[in-house]
């Protein structure tokens, strides 16, 4: 029988037991690089990452059927332990649903900008109510994930509609970074917004990824 096409994996029973003894990761795509750099700093090699497309930052409703098909895959892969990567990330208490359904646990937390900028520290700052917030990532990608699928680059005057109510753009910064400052305040300027920046290490997520055993 020609097998050549065929996508067969063979595993050996010490490769069950390496799965059985790792977290699989369940993480949005748009917070890989961070997740990575507290895995290695940290030591912890028991965290097997998988990520899911970024730009479904854009499009939350895909988040948690995404989620859950994730985890029975890697159910099916013979991973126990599992934790998202994920805060609620707009999904409206959807992703809850299927973190209790199955048994796993997430990110604590309403967004990304929230468990950067640390969880009580974002509740507590009224004046962000106007804020328009990146991250590294948004920074690097502000094109791609923001002017693209807003249509701001094919009509530049939905500018006002979507970004009118902001008063400044607050740039969290996981990395010092001269290079992303730049790119942040590039990006203020293109909206026309006031431009802030907050250095915020990784936040939350290094404790949260600590607790992932």
């Amino acid at each position: 029988m020609d097998v050549v096409d065929a996508d067969i994996r063979l595993e050996s029973p010490s490769d069950e037991r390496a799965k059985a003894e790792k977290v699989r990761v369940i993480a949005c795509g748009a917070i890989a690089r961070e997740v990575l750099a507290i895995r290695d700093t940290n030591g912890l090699g028991h965290i097997d990452l998988q990520c899911l497309p970024a730009i479904w930052h854009a499009h939350p409703e895909k988040i948690a059927p995404g989620v859950e098909k994730a985890i029975e895959e890697a159910r099916a892969e013979g991973f126990s332990r599992i934790f998202v990567g994920y805060a609620d990330c707009g999904t409206g208490g959807l992703l809850d649903k299927v973190c209790e359904r199955h048994g796993v646990e997430r990110i604590a937390g309403p967004h990304c900008y929230s468990f950067f900028a640390g969880n009580e520290a974002f509740a507590a700052k009224d004046d962000d109510v106007t804020s328009f917030f990146l991250t590294d990532f948004l920074a690097r990608q502000f094109r791609a994930f923001v002017i693209e699928p807003l249509g701001l680059d094919r009509h530049p005057q939905l500018k006002d509609m979507y970004f009118g109510n902001y008063t400044k753009l607050v740039y969290l910064s996981q990395i010092e970074d001269e290079a992303l400052q730049r790119k942040a305040k590039e990006a203020a300027d293109y909206l026309g917004l006031a431009y802030e920046y907050r250095y915020t290490g990784y936040g939350d997520l290094t404790g949260e990824l600590l607790r992932a055993r």
